[in-house]
């Protein structure tokens, strides 16, 4: 055993320098392939953006101008005021089924696509173009609506929901 592990040991000794020559000459040589550095990074530039002052993106360049129609006076909805019920629904889905007459008011009932009747007044809108209610009668309930006219102004067109059969 003493003998088998000698034998062993006597072939690790020696016998590199082949390799170790071989080494130092790849060392030496001057490669044409090596590869390349990486590139230099270059710092971020920061920026501070300081238009705290300056007109915002998202509003036109210029102030809204009122447009006026052919007649010279200004006619636009009134976006300030709140929304009222009967606005959610067109005027064709919309029915009066009678009037009703209570201390010396007339009211109009409109019935909507739900197949809910609703009491409305002269001065209420209903529609969806801010139609604001003018008259009550027992055959019709007249209205003044507000579109645009394509120009980028509104006009005044009458309307009216007819009594249905």
């Amino acid at each position: 055993m003493a003998i088998a592990a000698c034998g062993l040991l006597a072939g690790c000794t020696g016998g590199t320098d082949d390799l170790t020559d071989y080494v130092a000459e790849v060392k030496l040589r001057d490669r044409k392939d090596r590869i390349k550095p990486l590139p230099q990074i270059k710092p971020y530039d920061t920026f501070v953006y300081e238009a705290d002052a300056e007109r915002s993106p998202f509003m036109p360049d210029t102030p809204s101008v009122v447009v006026r129609n052919a007649s010279g006076s200004a006619i636009s909805p009134d976006d300030t005021r709140s929304r009222e019920f009967l606005e959610q629904f067109p005027l064709d889905s919309m029915n009066m089924v009678g009037t009703l007459e209570l201390s010396g008011t007339m009211y109009g009932l409109l019935q909507t696509s739900d197949s809910l009747v609703h009491r409305v007044v002269i001065g209420d809108y209903i529609g969806q173009n801010d139609g604001q209610i003018k008259a009550i009668t027992d055959i019709e309930i007249e209205l003044l609506e507000i579109i645009s006219d394509g120009l980028g102004g509104y006009i005044e067109r009458p309307a009216a929901v007819a009594l249905s059969d």
